[in-house]
């Protein structure tokens, strides 16, 4: 017989899943994106190649962050390693806390991907200004960092919750 009180590890376990693959989705959209526009660059000047490579790399790291996410939420409910059963309550809670890098991650990397792809832009007209480019796609990055802290600290608070 069905029993939701048993069900908490499965949320959780979603919740794991989502931020790995929503990070991932946006981080491999902007990593593909500004490859693009790397691969142009390199094209016209093959000495720019180690600029906007970092440049094109920036996007990837939403994707880390996520699987970072979902590392510590296996760990933290016992998947890899330990008992891991949990009410139904606490599970909505590893969910929940899973969102933030889940969704910013998403969105963050495509619009740093942007950000990105012009920054490349400018170093191919100005590779004097890379510098200057990397703030841009930076400011981005800023948003995914506060989405991985908020998550991590819900997520290694939770288990300390008598729910």
């Amino acid at each position: 017989m069905f029993d939701w009180t048993t069900m908490g590890v499965v949320f959780a376990l979603i919740g794991a899943v989502l931020a790995a693959l929503m990070g991932g989705i946006g981080s491999a959209i902007g990593v593909g994106m500004t490859g693009q526009a790397a691969a142009g660059v390199v094209t016209e000047d093959p000495s720019k190649f180690g600029k906007v490579l970092i440049l094109q790399l920036l996007p990837g790291t939403q994707g880390i962050y996520g699987l970072l996410i979902g590392f510590v939420t296996l760990t933290q409910i016992g998947v890899l390693g330990g008992d891991a059963n949990m009410s139904l309550a606490k599970g909505l809670l590893y969910f929940a806390a899973c969102l933030p890098m889940a969704i910013v991650g998403m969105v963050s990397a495509k619009w740093q991907a942007k950000a990105s792809v012009a920054s490349i832009s400018l170093v191919a007209k100005k590779p004097d200004q890379f510098g200057k480019s990397m703030i841009f796609p930076a400011m981005v990055e800023t948003y995914a960092v506060l989405a991985l802290l908020i998550s991590i600290l819900a997520i290694t608070s939770i288990g300390g919750l008598q729910v």
